[in-house]
Order: structure tokens, then C-alpha cells, then sequence
């Protein structure tokens, strides 16, 4: 199995950044200061990666190597541009069913939505370069490999994907229990996309405003909503469901 590099050094992870390589998350020392050391935040948020401010205690933690107060991991995958993947996904002939992840944060849950999006036929899950769970070793764990098989993208902002869906053609429909809309009264049958919020929060509500349809799981016992996975799956295999008897 494929892990994740880690990289240390401010001069080393520039240049990194720099060849293109797919940086995860960098993690930087707090207070820490110099010429490169600026040179390294400004190319990080030039880039829009994952960055976080952290004591020397947890660098040391990382890497018993001299860090320099930086270290870095690059993903194991490499990432589609959603342009690619969607007009990819129609010419192929394909009925697009693309899964958008607003800032799911436990990586074990984003492993086993890739693992069922992969078993569902998903064409590509999009979710936002910061405020997610990234993609690690356990996430590659959870998901049996499917990382591997199963195309992502990364974009600055989940409305935009949004957005940008909507202009292909393609519906964007809301997992969200703020609508009185039952789950099996939606059609998946035409080009969609589902979007599923984070576990504490739910989908931002300022991109709950701009989706074409909201949807929600009838939930018959005393608690009040399912684990994120569980409830993506539920969505996904309802489009299998509806799509098979069309092929049928």
C-alpha cells in the first residue's frame, strides 16, 4: 500500500511546492522567523495548502529529524481538476453521479464514503483543499484501496464546485436535515451530485442556499441523525437503486 510522505525542512518543502507536488498539510512553528521562513507561508497560501501553526513539541513528534520548524506531507494520491473530471465523465458517455464533501473531518469516515462511492459507480468525489480530512494512511486504510480507484478533486471552495456542476447540466442535490423533503422522493436518474456535510455542522448554510434539491433520511428511532457514512451510503445506493431499473 501506497503511504504518505512526509518531508521536512522550509527549503526542502518549498521546492517542493514548487515542482507541483501535492502537498496535504503543512505544519509550521509557531513564532518562528527569517527571510525563507516568510518566503515558505507566502507560497503556501499563494497555493491554498493546508497549513497550521504548532508548537515545537508536536514537530519533534513528527519527525526526529532537523526540521527547521516545517514539516509537510505530500498525499499519496494525485488529484483531478474537476474541469477534467466532469467534461472527462460526459464524454465517456456516462450519466454523471459526482459525491461533494463539505469539510468532513474524521478521515476514517472519509475513507469508508470513498470505499462506498468507489462500489457505487461515483465518476468523482470534490471536496475543499482546506478544512477536511486529508488524505493519509488511515484514510487509505478505511477506504480498502478505493483512494487508488476512484477520482478527486480538490477546489478552493465547495460552492464553486457547485456552481460549476450546475453550469455542466449536472443537479446538485443536499443531504441535509433541514428540509421536509424525503430522500426517496428525489430523482437520481438524470446527471447529479450529492453533497454531504461535515459531522459536527452539517453543509455550510450558505451553499445549502444555491443547491437544487434537499433531501433527507427518514429516521424512525430516538436518535437524531445518522454517521455521515452511513448516510452517504444510504444516498448512494438510492441512485443505484433508481438508475438500475432504468437500465432494466
Amino acid at each position: 500500500m501506497q503511504n504518505q510522505t512526509q518531508i521536512f525542512g522550509i527549503r526542502a518543502i518549498i521546492e517542493a511546492i514548487n515542482a507541483d507536488k501535492t502537498i496535504d498539510k503543512v505544519f509550521l512553528q509557531k513564532g518562528l522567523k527569517g527571510d525563507l521562513y516568510s518566503e515558505l507561508e507566502t507560497l503556501i497560501r499563494k497555493q491554498s495548502i493546508n497549513m497550521a501553526y504548532v508548537p515545537i513539541e508536536k514537530l519533534n513528534r513528527l519527525t526526529k529529524k532537523n526540521h527547521q520548524g516545517a514539516v509537510a506531507n505530500i498525499s499519496p494520491v494525485d488529484f483531478f481538476n474537476i474541469e477534467d473530471l466532469v467534461l472527462n465523465t460526459i464524454e465517456a458517455g456516462k450519466t454523471p453521479l459526482f459525491l461533494l464533501l463539505d469539510q468532513l473531518s474524521d478521515v476514517r469516515n472519509f475513507g469508508a464514503i470513498i470505499r462506498t462511492a468507489e462500489c457505487t459507480g461515483v465518476n468523482g468525489i470534490i471536496f475543499q483543499k482546506k478544512g477536511g480530512a486529508p488524505v493519509n494512511g488511515d484514510t487509505i486504510k478505511t477506504s480498502a484501496g478505493a483512494v487508488f480507484k476512484i477520482p478527486l478533486c480538490k477546489v478552493d471552495h465547495i460552492k464553486d464546485a457547485v456552481f460549476y456542476m450546475q453550469a455542466s447540466g449536472i443537479k446538485v442535490i443536499a443531504a441535509t436535515e433541514k428540509t421536509e423533503n424525503s430522500l426517496y422522493d428525489i430523482s437520481f436518474k438524470e446527471p447529479c451530485a450529492i453533497i454531504m456535510g461535515s459531522e459536527d455542522r452539517g453543509i455550510n448554510p450558505s451553499t445549502l442556499k444555491v443547491v437544487d434539491e434537499k433531501a433527507k433520511l427518514p429516521l424512525l428511532g430516538d436518535i437524531e441523525s445518522l454517521n455521515v457514512s452511513v448516510a452517504c451510503g444510504a444516498f448512494l445506493y438510492e441512485a443505484v437503486r433508481q438508475r438500475i431499473s432504468i437500465s432494466n
